[in-house]
């Protein structure tokens, strides 16, 4: 088989969107915007560093 190239910025977006997602809901309930865009970015880079460590 051949290796394909991962798409580092596709992925960094769709993690950030999803995590956007439940924290926008979080601050809508009265969480800080501050932390919740700490917890989206921490979210978002995990998700990413997980996606291409684990993937083949």
């Amino acid at each position: 088989m051949y290796k394909t190239q991962k798409d580092w910025i596709g992925a960094a977006v769709t993690a950030g969107l999803g995590a956007g997602v439940i924290t926008s809901f979080a601050v809508s309930q009265g969480q800080s915007p501050w932390l919740a865009l700490a917890i989206t970015l921490f979210a978002a880079v995990a998700a990413v560093f997980l996606d291409h460590s684990m993937g083949n």
